[in-house]
């Protein structure tokens, strides 16, 4: 028997409804499935972020550690074996993808260190610039044919913005939201053909296994990818661990480290402030995050 915490339970209710339930229901039997099929047997408690179970496991063939990652397979997720199949030949230092399961979506994985998250460094700048050197590997590669594109994204939501920012009550974020629409309409004709994660914040960022030799090295994992400009990458990284103060630095940085054109990078970041408002005005909120909001200031120098 495996342990389905309380929380995946709660939130797949909440945002998935009765595919969220089903979805946990059946994961018991998904889960003893697969650890026969792929001869594993369970190394520990079982773990979990916002749509997936996370089992460490062992293979039993050859003693290595990994971990079976079961998910709900949606629009953002469905891309994540071919994205990761894609920066594992380039080397390009991304979680190793050990085998996959069409059907159900689950993922055996290269188990990394879970105690060592970048976000628990303790010196929030030096977690940055690893960070950007974690992020410049994995934009160098090209997005593989037939995984959702920034451009189809960036069309859907200037689609969305005349009715969505109408929704929200302040006069300053409906302002603000506008803004970042005209940035993205300047940029939008061109926007990129790099393999994004789409969510290279610090906690998707785990040291390496010295028994996997990688110790030392900083791997992603958890991508949702997608085809475009890597100026969309940068804004996971200013809003966790948030600090008003440290936003621009923290640009600057990033776009360093990628070698970005500071102004198309303003452009697509402030995009990612617009999809988040948007998001957040379709189901029922009235105001943008404040930290989205301040981003956004900082970036257009207000």
């Amino acid at each position: 028997m495996i342990e389905i915490p309380d929380e995946l339970a709660a939130t797949q209710s909440r945002f998935n409804g009765a595919a969220g339930r089903a979805f946990v229901a059946a994961l018991p039997d998904l889960a003893a499935r697969l650890l026969e099929r792929w001869g594993l047997r369970p190394d520990g408690p079982s773990m979990y972020g916002m749509c997936a179970l996370v089992l460490p496991v062992v293979r039993e063939a050859d003693g290595r550690p990994a971990a079976l990652k079961l998910q709900a397979v949606d629009e953002e997720t469905a891309g994540e074996p071919v994205a990761l199949r894609a920066w594992t030949a380039a080397g390009a230092g991304a979680v190793e993808l050990l085998d996959h399961d069409p059907e159900s979506g689950a993922l055996l994985l290269e188990r990394l260190d879970e105690r060592r998250p970048l976000s628990g460094e303790s010196d929030v700048r030096e977690a940055v610039k690893a960070l950007g050197s974690v992020l410049a590997r994995l934009v160098a590669v090209p997005a593989p044919e037939g995984l959702s594109t920034l451009g189809g994204v960036a069309e859907r939501m200037l689609a969305e913005v005349p009715e969505r920012v109408g929704l929200l009550a302040d006069a300053a974020d409906r302002r603000l939201l506008a803004d970042c629409a005209a940035a993205v309409r300047e940029v939008a004709g061109e926007p990129g053909d790099r393999l994004l994660h789409w969510d290279l914040h610090y906690d998707n960022i785990l040291a390496g296994r010295a028994d996997a030799g990688r110790a030392g090295e900083w791997i992603a994992l958890d991508p949702k990818p997608l085809a475009g400009d890597p100026g969309f990458e940068l804004f996971p990284a200013l809003d966790n661990l948030f600090d008003a103060d440290e936003v621009v630095w923290r640009f600057d940085a990033l776009t360093e480290a990628l070698g970005l054109d500071r102004a198309r990078a303003r452009a697509w970041t402030l995009g990612r402030v617009l999809q988040n408002g948007l998001w957040g005005a379709e189901e029922g909120e009235v105001r943008l995050a404040p930290d989205h909001a301040e981003i956004a200031r900082r970036l257009l120098g207000r």
